[in-house]
């Protein structure tokens, strides 16, 4: 059979393997100038090729549409992709949450054993071609039409365009409109994982504080009072508010909660962090005190070195209120509880999500329940399938 595949990103070319590997005649047809463009800059151009956990904890971690993937975990796991990668010279390694990388710390070795894959097996790229329009007649495919007006024959088509997410790399929701063309559904897409922005006070804490990361805090998520995400990990003060994975994270679950726009507009959407979350109150209370009689002739401002980075005390103190120059065997009770609840719960005021380009994924695409699950076929289409983030479905980013 001949088989064409629109995309040339991870996806399609490992849909284009697996296909080539089947007997099929497979060309994979790429915009760009070169295939897999997204991910080199993976991992910060490191490639976080996956992760170690089991995979019922994927499946946890799959925020909209999980059930979708159970058939396609039983048939390729995270170990198939590492046991392909290292049959082909690329050793991997596990870092901290289970994040695999390639030993190198270079993206580049891995697309070449994609690349090095396809070659093998006769599949023929053709890059600087976009596809406008896939053919079908009767409900069934035929082939795809370029921009440039050739018809390319096809007994079967794989559609894996990717998202909206980092335009500059090709994934700009062309195959979208391919599928809504023949009747499909498209869930509107949605930038994910993406940082949160802040404003008022908030964005003043956040631009003193710019570019400090803090480890093992705590965070909760509230929508109109109501906790709706909680976690724990790494976070990162930015120019613009709050970005790191539990960050990230939480704006996947952000996006998918009704009328967020609007909440947002009415500074409904919270950021609690939990800077000790080790210490409940009391015990917090008990080492405060213990710092504050080694620090009593000092000034507040000068106290918190032992409980604070650095770069966090000004913006801290000017969110407790306390006046930093007053001396610390001064400081009462009740400015002492304000100092352990504002670390227990340093609230910062969410205005929004970060831009389309600063979304490291897509929410949204091709509705799953058009799509058969095992063999990832049009239900409306026969002979399209779909691959990759063209469909409605993605997962959060954290240490499983």
């Amino acid at each position: 059979m001949n088989i064409i595949v629109i995309g040339g990103g991870p996806a399609g070319m490992m849909a284009a393997i697996t296909s080539a590997e089947n007997g099929n005649n497979v060309t994979i047809l790429e915009k760009m100038n070169s295939c897999g463009k997204k991910l080199l800059i993976t991992g910060k151009g490191r490639c976080n090729i996956t992760n170690s956990a089991e995979i019922i904890d994927f499946i946890k971690f799959i925020p909209g549409n999980s059930r979708f993937l159970y058939s396609a975990f039983s048939k390729f796991t995270n170990l198939d992709i590492i046991s392909l990668l290292e049959k082909q010279g690329v050793k991997t390694k596990v870092e901290r949450g289970g994040r695999i990388f390639p030993e190198t710390d270079k993206a580049q070795d891995v697309l070449n054993v994609f690349l090095k894959k396809l070659k093998e097996l006769n599949v023929k790229i053709v890059t600087n071609c976009r596809v406008v329009k896939i053919i079908a007649e009767e409900s069934s495919v035929k082939g795809v039409k370029t921009e440039d007006g050739k018809e390319i024959l096809g007994d079967k088509v794989i559609l894996a365009t990717g998202g909206i997410t980092y335009p500059v790399t090709g994934s700009t929701g062309d195959g979208y409109k391919l599928a809504e063309n023949l009747g499909h559904t498209i869930e509107t897409p949605k930038q994910a994982l993406v940082p949160l922005n802040c404003n008022n006070y908030s964005l003043i804490i956040c631009k003193e504080a710019q570019g400090l990361s803090l480890k093992n805090i705590g965070i909760k998520v509230l929508v109109d009072e109501k906790v709706i995400y909680e976690d724990f990990g790494e976070m990162l003060f930015t120019h613009f508010g709050v970005s790191g994975p539990v960050i990230l994270s939480s704006s996947s679950i952000l996006l998918r909660h009704k009328n967020i726009e609007d909440r947002f507009k009415q500074g409904k959407v919270k950021l609690q962090i939990d800077l000790k979350p080790a210490l409940d109150k009391e015990k917090l209370d008990f080492r405060i005190r213990r710092d504050f009689e080694e620090f009593k002739n000092k000034q507040f401002k000068n106290s918190l070195n032992k409980l604070l980075p650095q770069k966090l005390i000004e913006p801290f103190i000017k969110y407790s209120n306390i006046n930093p120059e007053k001396q610390v065997n001064g400081i009462t009770k009740e400015e002492r509880t304000r100092i352990v609840d504002s670390l227990k719960c340093l609230e910062l005021e969410i205005s929004g999500l970060g831009a389309k380009e600063e979304g490291i994924i897509t929410a949204g695409g091709i509705n799953t329940k058009e799509i058969n699950p095992k063999t990832m076929e049009s239900k409306k289409i026969k002979g399209l399938f779909f691959a990759g983030e063209v469909i409605d479905v993605d997962a959060l980013t954290r240490r499983i």
